[in-house]
């Protein structure tokens, strides 16, 4: 049996005191088999067989994704899905090869219902406009899963159409045994909100930010897009995902700019002048991520937020590195 076949169907059932050894066995596997992390770790005179733990592990940045195909190997397949980051005409867009999409939008789900319950209870529409024009997105890839898992009547996505959201809207709240879930890029959920606030369709829901104005508004803060917000869907937190296009995985936030991550999402923090201090226990620097279910890329990120810890493991984005595209979901400056 190959590793990949004997790892697949242990990553739904790991637990936070599985997951260093299940991160220093896929380490192992993708230093062996993903040429441009072999290439990256032989350039920094790295040897595999030298790393004990998680913190010792060196973390690909994701620029890579933008100039190599990164992709793990033991033999060789072809990708069926290929998701393209977001990003300006002027930015280059990363690539993230997918070699099984059922495996992505499988994990995604089960993330989400372990934060927010079966899908079969809830409507999920979308705010999506800049991910549906560009093409390639996951974030689009997995609502439309969503949509189609939770067996909802009314259709995901709506484009620039405000209208038809707002009689989904309408109608969505009428179904009995039901949630409903807004999702939406930010810039999108803000003209929305200015469009329509006082109107009762935008009452009672869950609004989840993925973060994101793509040029079309200044950025906020946190806290100043959240309380924009509530103006016109009401005081509940606003929730957000923390989630890229180099990733499998996806961390949410409650209303409170929190995010919890699963056991198969480990996060470290390094000093943004030290890239290879990447540290379990640290309360604030840049955000390293071990995505386990990265099985077919590379696991191991080292991406461009800030990020700060607190003490139950949550952890809270604080924004970008100087010079660092604002890219992805739930990266605001």
């Amino acid at each position: 049996m190959s590793f990949r076949d004997a790892y697949l169907p242990r990553l739904p059932h790991l637990t936070a005191a599985m997951a260093p050894a299940a991160a220093l066995a896929l380490f192992r596997y993708q230093a062996a088999h993903c040429a441009p992390y072999a290439a990256y770790l032989a350039a920094l005179g790295r040897r595999a067989e030298a790393v004990a733990g998680m913190e010792d592990i060196p973390f690909l940045p994701i620029e890579f994704f933008k100039t190599h195909a990164v992709r793990t190997a033991a033999a060789h397949w072809e990708p069926q899905e290929t998701f393209l980051s977001s990003g300006t005409t002027q930015q280059q867009r990363s690539h993230h090869y997918v070699r099984e999409p059922q495996l992505y939008r499988r994990h995604a789900q089960r993330i989400f219902e372990h934060s927010y319950g079966p899908l079969s209870g809830w409507t999920v529409l979308a705010l999506l406009p800049s991910y549906l024009e560009q093409g390639g997105s996951s974030l689009v890839a997995m609502v439309e899963h969503f949509a189609r898992e939770s067996g909802q009547r009314q259709p995901a996505f709506f484009l620039h159409d405000h209208a038809a959201l707002l009689a989904a809207l309408a109608a969505a709240k009428q179904e009995p045994g039901r949630k409903v879930l807004l999702i939406g890029v930010s810039y999108a959920l803000l003209d929305f909100a200015a469009a329509h606030a006082g109107r009762p369709e935008l009452l009672g829901l869950t609004v989840l930010e993925t973060g994101g104005m793509k040029g079309r508004r200044r950025e906020m803060i946190r806290e100043e897009l959240h309380t924009e917000l509530q103006r016109a869907f009401g005081p509940a937190g606003i929730h957000s995902e923390y989630g890229m296009t180099e990733m499998l995985g996806q961390a949410y936030s409650f209303g409170d700019g929190r995010f919890h991550a699963p056991p198969q999402l480990q996060i470290l923090l390094r000093d943004p002048s030290d890239p290879f201090s990447a540290s379990l226990t640290r309360t604030a620097g840049a955000l390293n991520v071990i995505d386990l279910a990265n099985i077919d890329s590379c696991a191991f990120l080292e991406t461009k937020d800030l990020a700060r810890r607190h003490p139950d493991g949550s952890f809270e984005v604080l924004g970008r590195l100087d010079n660092s595209d604002v890219r992805g979901c739930n990266q605001m400056v």
